[in-house]
């Protein structure tokens, strides 16, 4: 059951019971008064056959922390302030080294509740089994003693047949929990889950099995998908097998109506209020423009069956449309020198943010992608120790694609994550790790030459870190910086139904933005071997290997709607 052997620890020597627990966060400002709509950010969430509402607020139920550095500290807890007719479906646990900032779902019978008060109910939903029924009792899963005056116990909800377990009850005491503590969801209501990041992992004496303490996501996430996290944890003493279908489930949104999801003018007030200010390097050369100026100052369009380019119109709509992507047109900068040149550097004015609104995690949170245009890529710079070398071709290309996105709770409307997305692999950094610079307004930065995003300035070392060979990505704030809560068009919101967003006819564009390019590395890289320190110096051949794939050629790159986080979840 779970993978879960119950074990216990009890050497003094090895935990210390600790007394401090995180500080609850809070956004910088106050949230705005939401324009009126259907559900947003009105605190519920109907999943179909069950309600349900977001927990902040939580009750210690037991923290400890690991001796000589092994860990950090980890605090347990459940949920407080449940409101009347909800029920927990597991308890929370984080790290002690962040803020308190998390959430559990609790739930309640939509059908039950209407069943104690009305009569004309249909028959089949008479007919159904209970949407949430308690446990049968509790499996001990594991189990921490410390004679320095704290302890703890998990505890594992064993279902009724047909029912699933959200999650896992911790207590401080060796006494069998409540069979109310929690409840169970029907099975047909729950999705399948698998691990996200590690909480906790602990080595013991007296066991051959490790113990781990888990967050979970749901296994399907992107804007068509209905499982919602419910923010509990799962834990193990086993190794855990990365292609083991956990018992562990999500909630399932079974609803058809999305109807947490905001409203246009909700969409506008989250962009005004949270909308980023992307900060540009202070030596970038080649900046964002619109999409419209980049076509209007020369951008031609190629074909395999002709040899001269085609002048595009400010709206796109001579790209060919829809279809996929065999590279038989691209996009190229104009032939004249001088128009090329003015091309490539963009212009600020006329640039904007591109904004994707779309569901995430069944409709309990929306996403904000915000796309940015640049119509050249610079080329790259490379670290090699201490030395800085600037290549002179090497990783610049014709238009660039770069996103950052906004994850918003539908329960509240709270800005909750920003996706930076880093070369080499974006990620998400939750609210409490941005930088602000306006009220609720983070800051992002875009590296030079390169434009991807990142949460905070510096060096990003895009290779071998531990060698400090690769290529850099520079982030600084400057004078040059776009303002994404003003500057922005809403390009697509499938949600919002037919006919509300128009999209553009250069979003159906599915071909490469810029020509295929095969760079000449081997004569760039090879002036740097010699700069290799004696003990690090690799053949050219596994000096290659170090870079990234981008160093040596590329595809044109495409176009917002034919990345994989368009319908999918950002990686």
């Amino acid at each position: 059951m779970f993978g879960c052997e119950c074990w216990c620890w009890s050497s003094e020597y090895e935990y210390l019971y600790d007394i401090s627990e995180p500080k609850p966060y809070s956004l910088p400002s106050p949230l705005p008064k939401w324009p009126q709509g259907q559900g947003f950010a009105t605190g519920r969430i109907c999943l179909g056959e069950i309600e349900v509402v977001q927990i902040t607020k939580f009750e210690n139920v037991w923290s400890c922390n690991l001796l000589h550095g092994k860990s950090k500290g980890i605090t347990f807890y459940r949920p407080a302030r449940i409101p009347d007719d909800f029920y927990c479906l597991g308890h929370y646990c984080q790290r002690n080294d962040q803020p308190l900032r998390g959430y559990v779902l609790v739930a309640r019978d939509m059908v039950a509740t209407r069943m104690d008060s009305e009569d004309g109910l249909v028959q089949d939903s008479v007919q159904k089994l209970p949407a949430l029924r308690n446990p049968v009792n509790y499996t001990l899963v594991w189990n921490a003693e410390s004679t320095n005056g704290g302890c703890g116990y998990i505890w594992l909800p064993n279902p009724p047949e047909g029912y699933k377990a959200m999650g896992f009850v911790v207590t401080d005491d060796h006494e069998e929990p409540n069979l109310k503590e929690v409840q169970c969801v029907r099975e047909d209501l729950t999705d399948t889950c698998e691990t996200c990041d590690r909480i906790l992992s602990v080595d013991s004496k007296f066991s051959e099995n490790h113990f781990q303490v888990w967050s979970t996501r749901p296994c399907e996430r992107g804007m068509l998908c209905r499982g919602v996290s419910v923010g509990t944890f799962f834990c193990t003493s086993a190794s855990l097998d990365s292609d083991e279908e956990l018992e562990a489930v999500c909630l399932k949104n079974i609803c058809s109506s999305l109807h947490a999801m905001p409203n246009l003018n909700q969409v506008h007030t989250l962009i005004e209020h949270y909308g980023p200010t992307v900060f540009f390097h202070p030596d970038e050369a080649y900046l964002p423009s619109s999409v419209q100026w980049f076509f209007k100052n020369g951008a031609l369009l190629y074909s395999d069956s002709s040899e001269t380019g085609e002048p595009i119109d400010h709206r796109g709509s001579n790209l060919p449309s829809g279809g996929e992507n065999e590279h038989d047109f691209w996009i190229d900068l104009p032939n004249d020198q001088d128009a090329r040149h003015h091309i490539k550097g963009g212009d600020m004015e006329s640039a904007k943010l591109y904004v994707h609104v779309k569901p995430a995690l069944g409709g309990t949170f929306t996403d904000v992608a915000m796309w940015i245009f640049c119509p050249f890529n610079g080329p790259a710079t490379i670290k090699v120790g201490l030395v800085s070398i600037a290549m002179n071709k090497i990783g610049q290309h014709v238009g660039d694609w770069e996103h950052y996105t906004l994850r918003v709770s539908n329960f509240t409307g709270e800005l909750w994550q920003v996706y930076f997305s880093e070369h080499s692999g974006g990620r998400w950094v939750d609210a409490f790790d941005l930088e602000f610079i306006e009220g609720n307004k983070p800051i992002v930065y875009s590296s030079k030459h390169g434009h991807s995003s990142y949460p905070h300035p510096g060096t990003y070392l895009q290779g071998s870190s531990k060698l400090g060979i690769g290529l850099k990505n520079e982030v600084a704030q400057s004078k040059m910086f776009i303002d994404s809560s003003t500057k922005y068009e809403i390009v697509a919101a499938e949600y919002l139904g037919d006919g509300v967003i128009e999209e553009p006819c250069w979003l159906q564009y599915m071909r490469d933005w810029g020509p295929t390019i095969v760079y000449d590395s081997r004569s760039e890289l090879d002036k740097i071997i010699d700069r290799l320190p004696f003990f690090v110096r690799f053949s050219v051949e596994n000096l290659f290997e170090l870079f990234p794939t981008e160093l040596y050629g590329e595809e044109g790159p495409t176009g917002p709607k034919e990345k994989d986080n368009w319908l999918g979840d950002e990686r």
